[in-house]
């Protein structure tokens, strides 16, 4: 498979490729600050197919958490692009943010539903894990 996004403002670029390692519904806290408020659809694509092919983009990762993630947006326009999450080698794209969403499918699980809140709808098709489906 052969995605390719970037940011709304057009500044950042990107082109991954290769065979999606995850395709989930994060319900996570940090992704509902994110959002605002809802639950993210997002895909892991491998590390090695994965390329910024214009601009650059703004890292954010917090001091104050245990194995916390690295949130990298365009720095002009503030659209979320991209996690990098420690010890997995790809990187973890914001469906939105594909020229192509409908690339994206299905998401094949939904992650952290313990930080889901009354207003957001739990798939019932897919499996659900309490944190992340890696852990």
């Amino acid at each position: 498979m052969k995605v390719e996004g970037g940011c709304y403002c057009k500044a950042v670029r990107y082109k991954a490729e290769g065979e999606p390692i995850m395709k989930a519904e994060c319900f996570c806290r940090e992704c509902q600050y994110i959002t605002g408020g809802g639950n993210l659809l997002v895909m892991a694509m491998p590390a090695a197919g994965f390329e910024l092919t214009k601009g650059e983009v703004k890292n954010f990762t917090r001091s104050d958490l245990d194995h916390a993630v690295t949130r990298q947006f365009c720095e002009n326009c503030g659209t979320h692009l991209f996690t990098r999450a420690p010890g997995f080698d790809a990187v973890i794209i914001k469906v939105g943010s594909m020229d192509d969403p409908s690339l994206y499918g299905k998401a094949d699980s939904a992650n952290f539903v313990c930080d889901a809140q009354t207003y957001h709808r739990l798939p019932d098709d897919i499996p659900t894990f309490q944190k992340w489906m890696r852990d």
